[in-house]
């Protein structure tokens, strides 16, 4: 009896330390579920029945964090710091406590305490989580971001894989760096053990934010699944909507936060953002004067307001915030990096690029600063060319190619387009050329793998690949695209919606030229019958989280649409002043119903307008084809079989041409092709029926057939290069030379460093006496290692030899070093001489 009472006495203590263990993982539960009133009832009770478990004290003080109780916070870890032996996790706690409350002093000296500490104690009298708070400690007094990395995160990762802290201290230091791929991974690893922590689906979203939006909601809806309240999820939401003009769902968004935590620093700065987007200032600025409350020094609500402001192409209003960020705060490295792109963006290339170099060298870890001073030495051996309107950055390779067609294209651009909106630029516009795609990324948005861009135009600034970089594409088109966005950003002061900037730049390169732009095609014609459309109040949100990449093309063909009919049907004067509305800060759907209809009205007509003209496109096909997917069940039917009851199929149409091809029957082929191009002449995809009929025509020897073939691909593409090359192979047999000309100028606007076609277009300005064009040929000719250099140099020095003598005189020396028995040239250097002479 007294032996079985000792038992349970001895037991009484671990029973009653299992029923606290097991009582505080209940209650870190309610806390990562959004349970904060539970959890909070719960601590105290624990606390007042004299539980010395400092962790009881720890999930205290952060779930009155959690609901805005931040001078509750401070009482409770003021007392509780008295009573308590040294632990660094609480210290880092009382940190965040102290800033919260605008005590940014005592919050210094804490860290200072945490170092001393640490030092004394050493690594090893530390647990796992003190070690992750004294690193953490140590990346904010500034020590090095890789070393702490190394030393403190990964080092207790691998020691001890179940200590969530040093997960998120690691995937935070990568995201703060911008090294989103890593900060990736920490979080994923994090996840397989800890995937009912909302934090780390919080992390993994925050990853993906930049790169992959569909994995970021995923990711969103994990972490408010399991709480709803997670104010950083929600605050990441928020930020989301608001990048796809969804205002209205990023208020509703932010309600949220402020109904659990009415203090939320982050939500009332993106509400101090909603009203500055919303023209109206006064409550933008009593949102921000919410924000600063606790803290009026804390430069992340400036920073905050900047960045989206700057992500919404308002990059001088987004400065202005950087600087009064870097007020409160000089070494606020977000602040810092994101006022380097601003004034980047703005062409403020000095101050930009110094700054850029200053954050590196005080942080090498900053993947951003790392990124853009490596293109900053690599772009240093650039060429630049300038006319008064216009600064031009190049490779060297390029420029001396067609450097000079960029500029040309750029004051037509200017010409046409200021002229046609009313816009007077104030200075230079800048653009940079870039034939490596990570470096044009780099220069864009900070970060290489950027990929899907053609070109990017920040107002005064345009970036994009040259066509080196991104095959194939037609740069004069892309450069007009953007030109257009100069003229529309400048004329609204960049406060305009995605979906009217872009669809005005499309619309304006098919008013440019027919082949340019986006054009009705079999997908889209679907996608809008199938009622796809996104709504014009929700269109440019349909930019940023595309399901796929047809999904994009198909929002910059509606956009484009959406701005041919506001024009079609109100004017290109309406659509000016819509654009002076925006300028003074009116929110798009207001100009809308002012100058044209009620919204509700608008959408109905325009999706009519836009469903027309997907019934009227290619109206005799039949778009109907065998389900594909039943292939592994049953029989396809053969193109034949199909076309006895569908005559018209493009499906079955195009197949049979295929076939027939395939089988070298080649005049039985033309009849599918030229049906094909009968039923729809716009199809100028990959293997279109222009392409296949000039090859059968090719086999048979019918030239001239092909030829005429060719020329009806030409003028519908804008890149059709191969039939441009073809084009103007026949054009040099047929002698035509204006349509060498032609075509030699369409296959330059997608690949001008064919030295071929620059030969080409020489012979033929020079049979046309169009003697500088000519010239002009010739030299980009030598630029690309052309096979008979001493040929091109004589035929410069006979171009030459009458208005430029001594330019002759050197181009035929330069003829005869490549070919010392060139009679030709020996005997237009003899001619030369005696002019000389006699000039004399």
């Amino acid at each position: 009896m007294n032996s079985g009472l000792l038992l349970i006495l001895c037991m009484l203590p671990f029973e009653k330390l299992q029923a606290q263990t097991s009582n505080i993982e209940d209650a870190h539960q309610q806390f990562r579920s959004g349970q904060y009133a539970q959890c909070l009832e719960n601590a105290q009770k624990a606390m007042e029945e004299r539980s010395y478990d400092l962790s009881w004290r720890v999930l205290y003080l952060k779930t009155l964090l959690a609901v805005g109780r931040y001078d509750e916070a401070l009482d409770a870890f003021e007392q509780i710091l008295r009573r308590f032996t040294m632990k660094l996790h609480f210290y880092k706690l009382g940190h965040t406590i102290y800033l919260y409350n605008g005590k940014v002093d005592k919050a210094q000296d804490i860290l200072g305490r945490m170092i001393s500490y640490g030092r004394a104690r050493g690594l090893t009298g530390l647990n796992s989580v003190d070690i992750v708070a004294l690193g953490e400690a140590l990346l904010l007094l500034g020590a090095e971001p890789r070393t702490v990395l190394d030393e403190f995160f990964n080092n207790i990762i691998a020691r001890d894989p179940e200590c969530r802290e040093a997960y998120i201290a690691a995937g935070n230091l990568a995201l703060d760096k911008n090294d989103f791929a890593l900060a990736g991974d920490f979080f994923q690893k994090a996840l397989k053990q800890f995937n009912d922590d909302p934090d780390m689906h919080y992390g993994l979203a925050r990853a993906f934010y930049h790169s992959d939006r569909e994995v970021m909601l995923k990711a969103l809806d994990a972490a408010l699944h399991i709480n709803a309240n997670h104010a950083a999820s929600l605050l990441l939401l928020a930020e989301h909507q608001i990048d796809a003009e969804d205002l209205i769902g990023a208020r509703k968004t932010l309600e949220r936060i402020h109904a659990v935590n009415g203090r939320q620093v982050e939500a009332w700065a993106f509400r101090s953002l909603l009203a500055y987007l919303d023209n109206d200032p006064n409550t933008a600025r009593e949102c921000r004067e919410k924000a600063l409350e606790f803290r009026p020094s804390n430069p992340k609500v400036d920073y905050l307001i900047g960045k989206k402001l700057s992500q919404k192409y308002r990059f001088a209003e987004g400065a202005a915030y950087q600087q009064l960020s870097l007020k409160f705060d000089v070494d606020y490295q977000p602040a810092k990096i994101q006022l380097a792109q601003d004034l980047l963006r703005l062409g403020y290339e000095e101050q930009g690029w110094q700054l850029v170099q200053d954050i590196y060298e005080t942080d090498a870890y900053n993947v951003e600063a790392y990124n853009l001073v490596n293109l900053n030495d690599h772009m240093a051996k650039f060429k630049t060319l300038k006319s008064d309107e216009f600064i031009v950055r190049m490779s060297e390779s390029e420029a001396d190619v067609f450097g000079d067609m960029v500029l040309e294209l750029l004051i037509e651009a200017k010409a046409e387009l200021c002229g046609k909106y009313g816009l007077k630029l104030d200075r230079p516009v800048v653009t940079e050329m870039f034939d490596n795609q990570q470096d044009f990324a780099v220069r864009t948005f900070g970060m290489p793998d950027a990929y899907g861009f053609l070109g990017v135009c920040f107002g005064h600034v345009i970036t994009m690949n040259s066509p080196k970089a991104e095959r194939p594409m037609n740069w004069k088109a892309t450069l007009w695209h953007e030109f257009s966005h100069v003229v529309t950003l400048n004329l609204t002061q960049n406060k305009m919606p995605r979906w009217l900037s872009e669809g005005i730049s499309v619309y304006e390169e098919s008013q440019k030229d027919p082949t340019w732009g986006q054009y009705m095609n079999p997908e889209f014609r679907r996608m809008i019958l199938d009622g796809e459309m996104t709504p014009l109040g929700k269109l440019s949100g349909a930019f940023i989280n595309p399901p796929t990449p047809t999904h994009l093309l198909f929002a910059y063909y509606e956009s484009s649409l959406a701005v041919e009919y506001i024009i079609t049907k109100y004017g290109l004067e309406t659509l000016k002043v819509i654009l002076a509305d925006l300028a003074q800060g009116d929110p798009i759907n207001e100009a809308l119903v002012r100058h044209a209809d009620k919204l509700e009205a608008l959408e109905k007509e325009f999706t009519l307008f836009v469903i027309e003209r997907a019934e009227d496109f290619a109206p005799e096909v039949d778009w109907e084809s065998p389900d594909q997917e039943a292939q592994y069940f049953e029989k396809i039917p053969s193109p034949t079989e199909w076309l006895e009851k569908h005559p018209n199929s493009l499906w079955a149409l195009t197949q049979y041409a295929l076939q027939l091809i395939r089988q070298g029957a080649w005049e039985e082929a033309k009849t599918p092709l030229n049906r094909l191009i009968e039923l729809y002449p716009n199809d100028i995809g990959e293997d279109n029926p222009y392409l296949l009929l000039a090859e059968v025509h090719r086999q048979l020897g019918e030239t001239e057939l092909e030829y005429r073939v060719l020329d009806k691909l030409a003028s519908r593409s804008a890149d059709a290069t191969s039939a441009f090359e073809r084009l103007v192979d026949l054009a040099v047999q047929r002698k035509d030379w204006k349509m060498v000309v032609k075509n030699g100028q369409r296959y330059l606007a997608v690949n001008p460093m064919l030295g071929k076609v620059h030969y080409h277009l020489g012979l033929a300005y020079e049979t046309l006496a169009e003697n500088e064009k000519a010239v002009k040929c010739y030299e980009r000719l030598l630029h690309l290692d052309p096979a008979d250099p001493a040929d091109v140099h004589y035929r410069l020095a006979l171009l030459l030899k009458d208005n430029d003598p001594e330019a002759a005189k050197k181009h035929v020396l330069l003829a005869l070093a490549d070919a010392p028995r060139f009679r030709a040239a020996h005997k237009l250097l003899l001619e030369l001489v005696k002019r000389n002479k006699e000039l004399r």
